[in-house]
């Protein structure tokens, strides 16, 4: 397949698109906007300066630090990877997946950097039955070596640094691996998951990362080093990505993979493969904006379907204390989920009608369907134009996973969201780094035609979905994204709602409650919602439960007035600042 070819200025991009959605801009009702509310009170705030938001403190800083070198957005994003992957191995890694959206300032250009992971050449629909072609449980399909893909998060983290980095790429790891030898101390959050009870956490190579001096599992407070990462990281700092296609890292990861339980083949071919690529974001005007996300096999396209379809009604006149406006989103929630888990895998092996899904007819035939109470039972899918016949999903997304956002002096930016997939992946070690079992976010079941289904060399579908805001001449005005497995999608939105529609601070957008509607169930954060606004929406057919699953880990960035305003979501340990 021919790589995309590179795209002119986002300005020009834009008067493209706008011509081209005249109808879409009166449909979706895309008006003026007031101005914006003055930043919240305790907001991180930079002029010019640019700014880090992530999910953990030492990681902010160690973006900072690069920002205070004189490095560029994507430069600092290496640096807080290289550091989340240390200190919250639990939710991403250098072994596992990234989809990086970069906004280049001088230009207004897009760029989207889908460093996803592919299945190897041995993969295919049986990969998660065993010798007696008995099916493996869920645990024991992410615990096994067939669960891991060929990563490539440090792929595309190298091929966005060739393009828009401004320092050399062997400076920015040694923090880390500094940090990583000489240890930090345990949060609440990290010990909450070495004493998990889910299958990862007494996998033995968990067990020994974690251990302390005693052997006992480590508690809050004690120091965690990890020596053999900090090898890791100055090894990938001379090689980049080359470390994980040849060499002793590669050969260690491989063999790794093919070790029993569920051991599979994975051959130099598919280490040295191009994993990741770059292509061109998805965008589309909403309001007085622009929202640009990233392309299939990431959530993109499902993200702006579900803005549009809100944006065709009255939510922005309502307010977070409206049970009809929570009505509205969960509605239009479940309508672009059911399309979304129909249509969307990897393009290079399933047609996904990304125009389709967002064109303005067919979005505002979907949106009559919200009626006055949620409907029963789980919406249909949808016929785009350009969709073929697809079997049914049977998709089961499980949780881990990361969110960043840099901003730098010269105003370039970078939303990232980076994965190993469930927590501590597959349990497996090597190198000090966790493995990834991203391959169980394939299709499963029966249906070898669903759009993600198993194939050899093939990416699954993933919901992470980083956002980039503009404004309607290309200026950047902000960006977000969040972990949260298949409630990715919905986690963002529901801020944008908050920022975009209801002019709350950034901040404030992001600590509203919670809510995912996909098919009959309505999870979310149930005590969050008043008990009147609760029981509103169960008089309206919504009857928000406790859900299962990954919180929300929204970070992100909002620029009013030439200033920087950060956010970091409440629910995580992470701070956002300013060099």
């Amino acid at each position: 397949m021919a790589s995309p070819s590179p795209h002119a200025s986002f300005a020009s991009s834009c008067r493209a698109l706008l011509a081209a959605s005249i109808l879409c801009l009166a449909a979706c009702g895309t008006g003026a906007r007031t101005a914006a509310p003055a930043p919240s009170a305790g907001a991180a705030e930079a002029r010019d300066a640019g700014l880090v938001s992530s999910a953990h403190p030492l990681a902010t800083e160690a973006g900072l630090e690069v920002l205070r070198r004189g490095g560029s957005a994507i430069d600092a994003a290496v640096a807080v990877q290289a550091m989340l992957g240390l200190v919250e191995p639990q939710s991403s890694g250098l072994l596992g997946g990234a989809i990086v959206l970069h906004y280049d300032a001088a230009s207004g250009r897009i760029d989207s950097y889908i460093g996803r992971e592919r299945a190897p050449a041995s993969a295919g629909p049986d990969m998660f039955r065993d010798e007696d072609g008995r099916a493996l449980s869920r645990a024991e399909a992410m615990l096994s070596g067939r669960a891991t893909g060929v990563p490539g998060a440090l792929q595309a983290l190298e091929l966005a640094h060739a393009a828009h980095g401004a320092l050399d790429w062997s400076t920015l790891f040694e923090s880390t691996a500094l940090r990583a030898e000489q240890g930090f101390a345990v949060t609440p959050r990290l010990h909450r998951h070495i004493a998990g009870d889910f299958p990862q956490a007494a996998a033995p190579d968990v067990v020994a990362l974690f251990a302390g001096a005693d052997g006992a599992p480590l508690r809050v407070g004690d120091a965690f080093r990890n020596p053999a990462y900090a090898a890791s990281l100055r090894t990938i700092a001379a090689r980049g990505a080359e470390a994980l296609r040849s060499g002793p890292l590669a050969e260690a990861l491989a063999a790794r993979i093919a070790q029993a339980p569920h051991g599979a083949r994975v051959t130099r071919a598919d280490l040295r493969q191009d994993v990741a690529e770059r292509t061109d974001a998805i965008c589309r005007p909403l309001r007085a904006y622009v929202l640009c996300a990233a392309p299939p096999p990431a959530s993109g396209v499902g993200l702006l379907q579900l803005m549009l379809l809100l944006d065709g009604t009255d939510i922005a006149e309502r307010g977070p204390d409206d049970p009809q406006a929570w009505r509205l989103f969960a509605e239009a929630s479940r309508l672009m989920y059911a399309d979304r888990d129909h249509y969307v895998g990897d393009p290079r092996f399933t047609q996904v009608p990304v125009e389709g899904l967002l064109d303005p007819a067919y979005l505002a035939a979907r949106r009559a369907l919200i009626g006055p109470r949620a409907t029963p039972g789980a919406p249909a899918h949808g016929q785009p134009a350009g969709a073929v016949a697809r079997d049914a999903d049977a998709t089961a997304e499980p949780a881990g996973t990361s969110h960043l956002v840099v901003v730098d002096a010269a105003g370039n930016a970078v939303s990232m969201t980076t994965t190993i997939e469930s927590y501590f992946g597959s349990g497996r070690v090597v190198g000090g780094m966790l493995l990834n079992n991203q391959l169980t976010d394939f299709s499963w079941g029966p249906g070898a035609a669903a759009a993600n289904a198993i194939a050899p060399g093939k990416r699954p579908r993933s919901s992470m979905s980083p956002v980039i805001v503009l404004d309607r001449d290309g200026g950047f005005v902000g960006a977000i994204g969040s972990p949260g497995g298949n409630a990715i999608p919905a986690y963002i939105a529901k801020t944008l709602v908050g920022w975009l529609y209801w002019d709350l601070p950034l901040q404030q957008a992001v600590a509203l409650p919670n809510l995912v509607a996909r098919g009959e169930r309505f999870n979310g954060e149930a005590t969050a919602f008043s008990p009147g606004l609760r029981a509103a929406l169960s008089g309206l057919g919504i009857d928000v439960v406790a859900g299962a699953g990954e919180d929300s880990g929204l970070h992100g960035v909002a620029r009013r007035g030439g200033v920087l305003e950060g956010a970091a979501d409440p629910r995580r340990e992470g701070v956002a600042a300013r060099p």
